[in-house]
């Protein structure tokens, strides 16, 4: 089978056939860069792990337990606030707390990965830690709703993101043929991150108070971020360049990924946010109970995230990106859409979460598979800014349509389901662009 993955640069390469073994216009340091070339590669640097790759991956792996991992955690929070805290406000304003931190995550991807590129991951990684311990440290004493639309929603995301885009950034740049599998790995620690913190939330949440359960999940974090401080390098020089690079918005093959990220970005996080009310209003599950749906679909993620990495290495990545996402948004529309007892609910939170979960972890070395090696960190980081306006409000959209429609989840499941599919289309359209053969490696 033609093996086209690394042979495909449709914004700038346009050289002879690989057959001709005519190279001289590829950037030998891309990640497109053909495995039979002829030429000898500039960099004799391993670029498929050894120790300094995996202990980056480790590292990586707890950097996002602590941060991703804690932001898919919310919808605990969000249904501890509807009784405790915020009580007095509706779904749809607590939402927004959610919704800004995944805008500040994606929004700050672009100046990260500028910065990622510049400088490396260590100083950016030092900034995210010590921010992250200071919101959720303000988090656990905050009281009002703006204290927590500040702390919790911008700071702690702006935390996550400067611990989320180098952690990745900089795996990738470690490895070549196992770079989906890699990153599939360190992704991991998302999802394990979101089955430990709801549970362990929850918990200390009744045990110890909502603040002290705070707290502990900040030391836990802080330990967690300074293993990753010691153990995150990248490979490869620096690059200092401007922030921001025009030639990716030229190149059609990124904008169509861009384009259909931004779609499914639109409904993909809505089950994380209104999972666990769902369980409790439509499933009847009782309120200690409907926290562990949220668990089951974040452990689903946890093998959503390394399995279809791991699978795309070997079948293409673009060409398990674009049907697990079809089948993300078909799940909502079917599944979600009919389940009402704990059970099925139960069963859709585990499938959701893992083709969620393959989209995470499969579109950054989608990105970095149609990217120079030195533009990986600003390539992620753009994809991650122009996605941030479908998570700023995405959520906010659904809780008004739950409002709107007297407590119905229709027209919400409907939209994330509806939004996930139109998204695929557009990626099922760049993974064409690059090659039109659906039986090669892509």
């Amino acid at each position: 089978m033609e093996d086209v993955e690394k042979q495909a640069d449709c914004s700038s390469f346009r050289g002879p056939s690989i057959e001709t073994g005519a190279y001289e216009n590829l950037n030998r340091h891309s990640a497109l860069q053909p495995p039979n070339a002829l030429l000898l590669p500039t960099s004799t640097k391993n670029q498929d792990g050894g120790w300094s790759g995996w202990l980056a991956v480790f590292g990586a792996f707890l950097a996002l337990f602590c941060s991703f991992g804690q932001m898919n955690a919310f919808g605990t929070y969000q249904s501890w606030y509807s009784d405790h805290q915020l009580s007095g406000h509706s779904q749809f304003s607590i939402s927004w707390i959610g919704s800004l931190q995944l805008w500040t995550f994606f929004f700050m991807g672009g100046p990260i990965g500028r910065l990622f590129d510049a400088y490396g991951p260590s100083p950016v990684m030092l900034f995210g830690t010590l921010l992250l311990a200071f919101s959720t440290l303000m988090t656990s004493v905050s009281t009002k709703y703006y204290e927590f639309l500040l702390f919790q929603g911008f700071f702690f995301g702006l935390s996550v993101a400067s611990l989320f885009y180098p952690s990745l950034a900089a795996v990738s740049t470690h490895f070549d043929k196992y770079r989906a599998s890699a990153l599939g790995v360190a992704a991991a620690g998302s999802g394990v991150g979101g089955v430990v913190y709801p549970i362990m939330l929850r918990q200390l949440f009744l045990r110890a108070g909502y603040a002290w359960a705070v707290r502990a999940s900040t030391l836990i974090s802080a330990a967690c971020c300074v293993i990753a401080l010691v153990t995150v390098k990248k490979e490869g020089r620096k690059k200092c360049s401007g922030w921001m690079d025009v030639k990716m918005f030229k190149d059609a093959c990124f904008m169509l990924l861009a384009t259909g990220s931004f779609f499914i970005c639109l409904g993909i996080f809505t089950p994380f946010f209104y999972i666990v009310s769902y369980a409790e209003d439509r499933a009847l599950v009782s309120q200690n109970t409907a926290f562990y749906v949220l668990s089951v679909m974040n452990a689903g993620g946890v093998f959503g995230r390394i399995v279809p990495a791991i699978l795309s290495d070997k079948i293409g990545r673009f060409n398990l990106l674009m049907p697990t996402s079809f089948l993300a948004g078909l799940s909502c529309l079917i599944f979600w859409m009919l389940a009402k007892t704990m059970i099925a609910v139960m069963g859709f939170a585990a499938v959701y979460g893992f083709l969620s979960g393959a989209f995470i972890s499969v579109i950054t070395p989608c990105v970095a598979q149609i990217s120079d090696i030195n533009e990986i960190g600003s390539r992620i980081g753009a994809l991650y800014t122009l996605i941030s306006v479908p998570s700023l409000v995405g959520g906010p959209i659904a809780g008004a349509l739950i409002q709107s429609q007297s407590g119905s989840y229709t027209g919400m499941i409907g939209l994330s389901g509806s939004s996930i599919i139109l998204g695929s289309l557009f990626i099922l359209a760049c993974r064409l662009k690059i090659n039109r053969n659906i039986c090669v490696r892509v």
